[in-house]
């Protein structure tokens, strides 16, 4: 009897049963071996099949890069040209016809190696073929191994040897049907991500289906089905908490299956066009995946403020009676949404000549903005048909059907939609945004019914209005065609509706971007509900028409720490529910945890009892507390944009991002971090009093100042106490919190002196950062910009009882700050002995006399009366003896 020594021997035997239940459908062997410097080809013919979905494309070709072929080869390896250490592209298609694929003008990335050029390269033919031929870098982490009959190919670590992705199943590769396999280790592997979809967990459970196509989904609440964006990548973690990434850039419709030990991709159209991202960490699994798909774009200052939305506010009277019962509740509002109410019979670009004239809605907007608060507008795609040029003058403007431009229905009736592949689309679309906001300057826009959607019944025009395999459309497998465009629709260069129909809503997404950015000179603001791949680049997201319920206010933590994966950090929920009659209580406890949602929005449906935060004292109280610590915040979660444009790293991030070797952080999805070190714990369920939440090992120290610090040697559940007005919010020791007090909104906010709070880790030291600009120049921290970042570290030293703990500062880029009075006015530490016999501070090498605070609450120890200017280095001793 054979004992299994070691968790990659059980991979292997793991392996090869999934191989022997999943060897059906059609099988392919490799012809020949082809390398040129980074890149390996290979030939691959069809041996078996079967008719099921059509008949096999007969030959395929195989194109694996982005590290260099190993010396097994006797390839030439002298050329140099890795794009990325840590990136691996294995592109499989039809060897004699093309196939769509995502554009490069939609999403830049390196063009596949030419095939004419493989040819000529020094290879392998099929009499010479070793059982399995490896290509590897001695620079990568990552390892590539094709297998050649039956074909396969693996994708393993070096550094472990572990397999991370193996494709042990039949290929089926057929016209409108692509189907691979690969084995998973059943206990070792803890899968994130593919959405959108409406999900109990963070964690992909075993044994779910995870539909990828565009939705309009009227209400959010039903579980398992898919929504709004489609987002075909996964992070896996390993215990360790070593991480990698798989995406499957593909736009077509399709079902992912993970099974626990393994994984399905069925897809109905399309190529396979795989990345793998090495890690090997969640950070820089997140930092490599955006390299390829575009890194987030930064988002104005203001729009990390409070917004208040409603479907339903009837007239320019209602929206100012919201504004000032805000301003007389105290409760901080950067904006007030108009949703489709102010239009002229849903039309876009227009205005309600009753309701939302425009000699009364000008002058609204322009008090908003003398008050440094913002109005946006939402859009939807589809151009009233009626209003929309003349069919001969339209060409290249709207999605085409039959040989004419195609008739859906939406809020205006019988409408056009416009073809954003084209680029006759987009110039109508900036003018036609510039032209309104010539009446209304609205701040921002918000792109709605974007999947897209249609209320008109389809009828068929042709084959591609029903796929061989139906996918689990809405979680009962609908035809692709419900509640949108009929996907025999035709885009810009003949493209089909069935293949870009995922793109909608980051092509719109791009049109909007790209024209407020040329009408304004300033940062965009846009919100879309349809989300794909590199959507990030253009705009943030929400979770779509969620409910008033509980179970609506848990699951909103796993939808936005997935879209923290996907390149799309500015990400919320709407606070409160958007359908059902909410409660005090709820909407109460909803605002403790959006007020740390990176975007933070209430919205509602027009038929709902009013919600706005005033609406009930206590919920007012929670606002006031929850949204004063978002403000005071603010410098903080505006430097986590600035890493997440820079980055790619999320702002709201699950624990094990920052804890990845503790496995029990990997299911914690009732809690998030804010960067590294702020972590929320809010309350969940009803008339709860208590609130069971998880620390990772080290000090934890609460922001509320309710408790006393958390030190742990391991990590471990602690039950804290759960008030009724306020979540519990902690801040890890080893960071440097950048402060602001609280305003009413963000420009007031910004007026304000610096604070730095300084929590100490256990050893004594910390760190922290602070990004500065003027909030809404169209490039954030770029080369030659005008922006300000200063690195803060603490550290501590015990001689003989006299500890003396050093913060300074680092000024690492500074073009905005010296023009400004800017100014750290107070330092409080944490974690400092307590109490200590007595201190002194130096600042600079000055003590200051009488300048300290000792408070003997929490053992918060504060330097007060501070002029430290930021943008200029500095230090301060703090010096305490036993």
């Amino acid at each position: 009897m054979t004992i299994i020594s070691s968790f990659a021997d059980l991979f292997t035997l793991l392996t090869i049963l999934i191989c022997l239940l999943h060897r059906c459908g059609a099988n392919y062997e490799v012809e020949s071996v082809t390398g040129s410097g980074n890149v390996l080809s290979a030939k691959l013919k069809l041996v078996g099949g079967k008719a099921e979905f059509g008949p096999d494309v007969k030959r395929l070709n195989l194109t694996a890069r982005e590290v260099q072929i190993s010396h097994c080869f006797n390839f030439d390896m002298t050329d140099g040209s890795l794009e990325t250490d840590n990136r691996l592209h294995v592109r499989i298609t039809d060897a004699d016809r093309s196939r769509w694929e995502v554009p490069q003008d939609v999403i830049p990335r390196p063009v596949p190696a030419s095939e004419d050029v493989l040819l000529h390269s020094s290879g392998l033919s099929n009499s010479s073929l070793p059982g399995n031929s490896t290509m590897s870098s001695t620079s990568s982490d990552l390892t590539f191994t094709i297998h050649t009959a039956p074909f396969r190919f693996t994708v393993s670590r070096r550094s472990t040897g572990h397999v991370l992705f193996d494709t042990c199943a039949a290929l089926i590769f057929k016209n409108r049907y692509l189907e691979v396999t690969s084995a998973l280790p059943n206990r070792g592997a803890s899968l994130y991500g593919l959405g959108e979809q409406t999900k109990r967990r963070f964690r992909l459970q075993q044994n779910d289906t995870f539909t990828i196509w565009n939705e309009d989904v009227g209400r959010a609440d039903i579980l398992d089905i898919n929504l709004y964006s489609s987002h075909p990548f996964y992070m896996d973690v390993r215990p360790g908490g070593t991480a990698h990434g798989v995406l499957l850039l593909n736009t077509n419709g399709m079902d992912i299956k993970y099974g626990g030990s393994y994984i399905t991709y069925k897809v109905i159209g399309g190529v396979f066009d795989f990345y793998f991202f090495a890690g090997p960490s969640p950070l820089t699994v997140v930092d490599q995946y955006t390299q390829l798909i575009g890194r987030p774009a930064p988002m104005p200052y203001w729009s990390f403020g409070f917004h208040q939305s409603r479907y339903g506010y009837k007239n320019v009277a209602d929206l100012e009676g919201v504004v000032a019962g805000y301003t007389k509740a105290k409760i901080p509002l950067e904006s007030i949404w108009s949703d489709i109410d102010y239009m002229d019979g849903g039309q876009d670009f227009t205005l309600d000549p009753i309701n939302f004239p425009a000699n009364l809605l000008r002058p609204f907007v322009d008090r908003l903005h003398n008050n440094s608060q913002k109005y946006v507008v939402i859009i939807d795609p589809a151009i009233k048909k009626e209003a929309a040029p003349p069919q001969n003058e339209s060409v290249g403007l709207f999605l085409q059907r039959n040989g004419t431009n195609y008739v859906g229905r939406v809020w205006p009736g019988e409408a056009y939609y416009p073809d954003f592949m084209s680029p006759h689309a987009a110039e109508y679309w900036a003018r036609k945004i510039s032209e309104f906001r010539r009446t209304i300057p609205a701040d921002g826009l918000w792109c709605d019914m974007n999947e897209p959607s249609n209320f008109k019944d389809w009828e068929p025009l042709n084959e591609y209005d029903d796929s061989p395999y139906r996918i689990n459309n809405t979680g009962i497998h609908r035809n692709l065609n419900n509640k949108t465009v009929p996907v025999s629709a035709v885009h810009f260069n003949g493209v089909s509706e069935y293949d870009a129909h995922n793109l909608y809503g980051l092509l719109e997404s791009r049109a909007t971007h790209d024209a407020l950015l040329k009408d304004t000179a300033r940062r965009p603001f846009v919100l879309s509900r349809a989300t794909f791949v590199s959507s990030g680049r253009y705009t943030a997201h929400w979770t779509g028409d969620n409910d008033g319920r509980w179970e609506q206010l848990a699951q909103s933590i796993n939808t936005i720490l997935n879209f923290g994966l996907f390149g799309i950090p500015m990400m919320g929920a709407d606070i409160c529910g958007f359908t059902g009659n909410t409660t005090e209580e709820l909407c109460s406890r909803w605002i403790q945890l959006g007020a740390f949602y990176p975007f933070a929005r209430a919205h509602a449906e027009k038929t709902t009892a009013r919600r706005e935060l005033y609406v009930w004292e206590s919920t007012a109280q929670s606002a006031r507390k929850a949204l004063g610590m978002r403000y005071r915040l603010l410098p903080y979660i505006y430097t986590l944009m600035y890493e997440a444009h820079t980055t790619g790293s999320p702002i709201a991030r699950p624990l094990f991002f920052s804890y990845p070797q503790d496995a029990d952080t990997y299911g914690v999805d009732k809690q998030f971090l804010l960067g590294h070190g702020v972590l929320v714990s809010p309350v969940l369920e009803p008339g709860a009093t208590t609130v069971d939440a998880y620390f990772p090992a080290g000090r934890w120290f609460s922001l509320h100042g309710r408790s006393p610090a958390i030190s742990l040697q391991t990590g471990k559940r602690v039950t804290l106490p759960a008030p009724a007005d306020s979540a519990n919010v902690h801040l890890a020791g080893g960071n440097i919190l950048p402060l602001q007090q609280p305003g009413l909104t963000t420009s007031a906010a910004r007026q304000s002196e610096f604070h730095l709070l300084v929590a100490l880790a256990e050893n004594g030291t910390a760190s922290g950062e602070l990004f500065l600009d003027d909030g809404e120049s169209p490039e954030m921290g770029g080369v030659g910009g005008n922006w300000t970042l200063v690195r803060f570290s603490c550290n501590t030293e015990d001689r003989k009882g006299i500890i003396t703990t050093t913060v300074s500062s680092h000024v690492v880029q500074n073009s905005y700050a010296p023009s400004r009075t800017l100014v750290i006015s107070k330092v409080a530490f944490m974690g400092l002995p307590s109490p200590p016999k007595g201190f002194t501070v130096d600042v600079n090498g000055a003590e200051l006399k009488a300048a300290g605070t000792k408070s003997r609450r929490n053992g918060v120890f504060t330097v007060s009366g501070l002029s430290l200017v930021i943008g200029q280095q500095f230090e301060i001793k703090v010096v305490t003896s036993h």
